[in-house]
């Protein structure tokens, strides 16, 4: 197989917050088909959160030849972000083939996040391919790869309890704040951003006896829409700064690629509060609020690696099932790596041929079966014949494959279709995706109504 994964990031772990804000994406899709462009690879899915910044690649032997991927990653990476190249190297980690796979199938099943077994990060990966499909950059190798990666989250979510005593980022920020203030009683707080951070950190503050709750967005509407969810209050972003001075805790997230709270104006807010106590924390990559804050006096600005503390206060419960996800992880890279295989033309052409003189041999058994005794000559004729249509009728589909491999270089797309049309791999069918399916077992995959058809035919003729 000459086609190779190639995946470059820096997470919570190999780079601070402000590494990380720095080389944030804030346009995954133009970063995307900037780097389709400017390199010879074939595929690219970038995903950028709070806590990661991931750039996944597809490349082949033949159009990166001498080429260091890493580098080139890396350098486009920087040029992007407008950051330097050396602190970028510094920070990163690249994983290359199957270690790739398994690194993926980790942070898919949240194995790798700073709150093991949070349910943020499938949603957030499922985002970004989603667009990456959408801009064209993921094709066959990442369409499986990650289809493959969110079935291993359901597994691993499924068969372990992985997610039983987990906690998201917000409910972290929750208890901190309550580690500053004792009770959330009485206090007041406001939300800026209206996204799923904000809307979990509202339903912690409330289940934490918070009085009052506002929600400030750069969109109105949807803090109206968030405000009315949680009894809260909405804000316009324009007034968010006039209203800090009613306020104790305030905990950020939005999108925004500069600071929107800063410190000259909550300098304005304490003379408002007389000095009384106010709680900042900063969910947001790039940082929502100036790290300046943390000057003043009565105010404590924590950002989204302070919450280390609190995680891994939840750590030790959830060890011991990380090894039960960990070997569903490695299985599923094995299987993964069989079909990285099978995209080469002659082990697709060996699974074909076989898969067909399977089916004409079962169909064969179950001829003779209702013909009842017949002679050798019979049984050999007849055998003879179905594995002749079956060839027969596999030669044009197996022509046009070795056609596009000559023609294109690879046929992948083509090989990918064809083991999925006859079920090569054996992958297990989703009910959903067959409306008339009714049972099934290894002989009859499949015992819908058109098969059912099928099968009533030859028994109706036999009764006339």
């Amino acid at each position: 197989m000459d086609k190779n994964i190639f995946l470059v990031g820096l997470n919570h772990r190999s780079a601070g917050v402000d590494v990380r804000e720095k080389f944030a994406l804030t346009s995954v899709a133009d970063f995307e088909t900037s780097l389709l462009d400017a390199c010879p690879v074939r595929e690219v899915m970038a995903l950028s959160t709070c806590n990661r910044v991931e750039i996944l690649v597809v490349a082949d032997s033949t159009r990166c030849q001498g080429m260091d991927i890493k580098e080139a990653v890396l350098s486009h990476w920087a040029e992007t972000c407008q950051g330097p190249l050396d602190t970028l190297r510094a920070h990163t980690y690249t994983h290359q083939g199957l270690d790739a796979v398994t690194h993926l199938f980790c942070v898919a099943a949240s194995l790798d996040s700073m709150i093991m077994g949070e349910p943020q990060i499938l949603g957030q990966l499922k985002n970004s391919y989603r667009k990456a499909v959408e801009t064209g950059t993921a094709r066959v190798v990442i369409n499986r790869l990650l289809h493959k990666s969110f079935s291993v989250a359901k597994r691993v979510r499924t068969e372990t309890a992985i997610a039983s005593s987990a906690v998201s980022i917000s409910y972290a920020a929750v208890e901190l704040a309550k580690k500053i203030f004792g009770e959330l009683g009485g206090k007041t707080a406001m939300l800026v951003g209206a996204g799923e951070m904000a809307e979990l950190a509202a339903t912690h503050l409330l289940a934490s006896g918070i009085e009052k709750l506002y929600i400030c967005n750069r969109t109105y509407a949807r803090a109206q829409e968030l405000a009315k969810t949680m009894h809260g209050e909405a804000v316009f972003f324009e007034d968010m700064v006039e209203r800090l001075s009613g306020v104790d805790i305030v905990i950020s997230s939005t999108g925004s690629p500069t600071a929107i709270i800063r410190a000259k104006d909550i300098r304005e807010v304490l003379k408002k509060r007389r000095n009384r106590a106010m709680f900042f924390i900063d969910i947001a990559v790039p940082r929502d609020i100036d790290p300046d804050v943390n000057s003043l006096d009565n105010v404590y600005l924590y950002d989204i690696d302070d919450l280390k503390e609190v995680v891994e206060e939840n750590l030790s419960a959830r060890k011991g099932e990380a090894v039960k996800a960990r070997a569903i992880v490695d299985l599923e890279t094995e299987a993964f790596a069989g079909w990285m295989k099978s995209l080469a033309l002659q082990p697709t052409i060996t699974d074909l041929l076989a898969r067909a003189e399977d089916v004409a041999g079962r169909e064969l058994a179950k001829t003779l079966k209702r013909l009842g005794p017949v002679d050798d000559e019979t049984r050999q004729a007849l055998e003879v014949l179905v594995n002749s249509v079956s060839r027969k009728l596999l030669h044009e589909p197996i022509c046009f494959l070795k056609r596009r491999t000559r023609e294109e270089g690879s046929s992948d797309r083509f090989i990918d279709v064809t083991r999925r049309i006859f079920n090569l791999d054996r992958d297990p069918v989703n009910p959903d995706s067959h409306p008339d399916r009714r049972t099934g077992d290894d002989d009859e995959p499949l015992d819908c109504e058109c098969c059912l058809e099928e099968q009533a035919a030859p028994e109706k003729q036999d009764k006339q």
